[in-house]
This record gives C-alpha cells, sequence and structure tokens, in this order.
C-alpha cells in the first residue's frame, strides 16, 4: 500500500507546532478568549478494523478542540476492507495521513505513524476505540496543569452482546483485574501506566519510541522507561475511552494468555517491576493445579484449592454482576475464570527468548 498524498509532505517537513490559518515558521495565533492552543497529532495502528474504523475516525474528527489536528493511520496488511475504508476517508478530509505499517505489528505502527506525524503533542488511540468529544480537550489541559509527560484516563469497557457485557464488567472490577486506575476509576494522580495515552513528543524522543520487540505490553514498557527517565505518567478519570471487549470465549483467552506472557518479558527486562498484583494469577493456577493433582491421587483437601476458587468466582460475579442482564451474568464466573487463568498460564509458560531481537542471519563472505 502507498502511502497517501499527505504522508509524504507530512515526513518531509520539520514537528510544528501550528494553529488552523498560520502558516509554517508563523507563531501560533490565540484562540478566542486569549488561550492559545497546542497543535495535536493523533496516531492510529490499524489492522483489521472495517467494523471499528470509521466510527472511530469520525469520533477523533469531531473532537471539540479548539488547536489543530491531524490523525495519521498506520494501516497494516489487512484481510479485509481496512485499507479501502482509510484511503476513503482520507480522500474526505485533508486532515487524515495514511501510512503503510508492513508488519501489521502495533509498535511497529505505532514509531511509523509518530514519525509521519508532525506536532508536539500525540495522541495514541486503537483501531476499536471511541473517544467522547472532549478527550483531547482534556488530555492538552491535563498535561500543561501537571507537567506531565504523558497523561491518560479510564479504559471503559462497554459490551454489545451478553459475553461482551460479561467480560466488560470483568474489566472494569478488581476481581477481575485487580486496582489499575485505568480498568476501575479512581482519584487523579500519578500512576505507573495509563490506557493507550497523550504524549509529549519529547518523552518520546527521549526514550527512543515505543521498544518494537513487544508486540503486548509495549505500553507498560514505554511509561516504565519514561519514569526511568525521570519523566511523569498522570491518570485523570476525566479521559475515558470506549473499548469493545473480545467477541467470544476463545478471543478473550488468547488475548490474556498473550498478555500474561508479554507480562513477564516486561519483570525480565526491568526487574523489580513485578508485584503482588501481577503474581496473583499464576499463583493461583499453580496452587489449583497442585490441588487438583493431590485430590486426583487420594488426597482429598486437596479439591479444597480449586473448588474454593470456583466458588469465589461465583460469589463474586452474583456480587459483581448486579445490573447485568441475566445473560451476561450467567457467564461472569467463566469469563473470571478465563481471565485469570489464561494469565497465569501465559505468565508461566513465557519462553525465556520471547522479546528478544533474533540474532542476524551470518552471511557469507565474498570470494
Amino acid at each position: 500500500m502507498n502511502p497517501s498524498p499527505h504522508a509524504q509532505q507530512h515526513q518531509d517537513r520539520p514537528h510544528e507546532a501550528r494553529q488552523p490559518g498560520t502558516q509554517p515558521g508563523e507563531a501560533p495565533r490565540p484562540a478566542p478568549g486569549g488561550r492559545t492552543w497546542p497543535a495535536v497529532s493523533v496516531v492510529m495502528p490499524v489492522l483489521n478494523e472495517q467494523r471499528h474504523l470509521t466510527d472511530a475516525v469520525r469520533r477523533i474528527l469531531t473532537q471539540d478542540y479548539p488547536g489543530e489536528l491531524e490523525l495519521v493511520l498506520a494501516i497494516g496488511p489487512s484481510r479485509d476492507r481496512t485499507e479501502e475504508i482509510a484511503g476513503r476517508l482520507a480522500a474526505e478530509d485533508p486532515r487524515i495521513v495514511v501510512v503503510p505499517n508492513p508488519t501489521g505489528r502495533t509498535p511497529q505502527g505505532l514509531n511509523i505513524a509518530i514519525r509521519a506525524s508532525q506536532y508536539s503533542i500525540i495522541v495514541r488511540v486503537d483501531g476499536h476505540s471511541l473517544l467522547p468529544a472532549d478527550y483531547v480537550r482534556a488530555a492538552v489541559e491535563t498535561m500543561e496543569e501537571t507537567g506531565a509527560d504523558n497523561v491518560g484516563g479510564i479504559m471503559a469497557a462497554e459490551g454489545v452482546t451478553s459475553f461482551e457485557k460479561a467480560v466488560a464488567r470483568a474489566m472494569t472490577s478488581k476481581l477481575g483485574v485487580g486496582n489499575a486506575r485505568f480498568h476501575t476509576g479512581g482519584e487523579a494522580g500519578e500512576v505507573e501506566t495509563v490506557y493507550l495515552g497523550t504524549f509529549r513528543r519529547s518523552a518520546l524522543e527521549r526514550v527512543g519510541g515505543y521498544d518494537e520487540t513487544f508486540t503486548r505490553a509495549q505500553d507498560w514498557e514505554m511509561n516504565h522507561r519514561i519514569r526511568q527517565s525521570g519523566g511523569r505518567i498522570f491518570f485523570t478519570p476525566r479521559m475515558r475511552v470506549t473499548y469493545r471487549p473480545r467477541p467470544n470465549l476463545r478471543a478473550l483467552a488468547k488475548q490474556y494468555f498473550h498478555t500474561g506472557r508479554w507480562r513477564r518479558v516486561v519483570g525480565r527486562e526491568h526487574q523489580g517491576t513485578l508485584n503482588l498484583r501481577y503474581l496473583a494469577p499464576p499463583i493461583a493456577v499453580v496452587a489449583m493445579a497442585a490441588g487438583a493433582i493431590a485430590g486426583a491421587f487420594g488426597f482429598w483437601p486437596g479439591w479444597i484449592l480449586p473448588g474454593g476458587y470456583a466458588a469465589a468466582m461465583i460469589a463474586g460475579a452474583a456480587v459483581e454482576g448486579r445490573g447485568l442482564p441475566l445473560g451476561a451474568w450467567v457467564r461472569l464466573p467463566l469469563v473470571f475464570a478465563t481471565m485469570h487463568v489464561t494469565w497465569g498460564i501465559g505468565f508461566l509458560t513465557s519462553p525465556p527468548g520471547l522479546g528478544q531481537p533474533s540474532p542476524a542471519k551470518p552471511t557469507e563472505a565474498t570470494p
């Protein structure tokens, strides 16, 4: 896929911060009321997103933001109509830039889109994320008020089907995902990581962008390096992004299995970053497996561990599922267990070489 006609222009220009009606090199003009709003680049890696892409893009282009805004789509080799839809959207609005992401992987797409963007504030969005109208405004205001290098808010999971509604409830409960504020909400303040994020370009350049060996957990890893470099990550409940959960049990299990695998890679690469919240799922998996094996060999008290876990999930779902439709409520215990167990198994089976660059192949000497 070739870049859109606007892409090369963006890549050839230095990074600027312009307001509507200004020319490159001209000072930004204040918006009505005397305030100058910085120009913003929104970057979105996209792969197989024909279902959500149009809505996601429209939510960005209709932001209630007084400053200038551009959207850079890094399109991977999709198997559906994503590329066609992206091209049509770019033809309709000159603020959209389309660039190819040959690997289709998220960190590569993010780095490609960031390099093709031109402004000093970078808003990261996913192809299935739906931004509220005040998202960019809230991000810029929070960044200016706090001086943070990255600000973000709540991953507001919302489902459509009964299964998706169960997953959404699990992903916004402490029983399902622990006490991370970007999942469960809370007061504004400094945190380890946030969902998606709005970055200062200077912070991204300071740490060298996203680590492209992390096909998962790249947000957590990036935010860790920003904090190590002296930067601050700030959470605000003002920023809410609608997130569409996985549509079935198999997809959910795959998502959490790989998340567990890659979270262990982060722990290996950055010593001291694992705490009880991350270790609880693998500990539970080991304990239940040991109990089941003991019970199978005749030591009946061993069944207390897996049986107790199952009872806890049923009781927890009875409380956490209040207000859900019946179809979602009855699925909630299985959703909780799938998230915990597959995350734990992924963590325990994470290969030592995962996340390591592939060794270069030796080349033959020229005679």
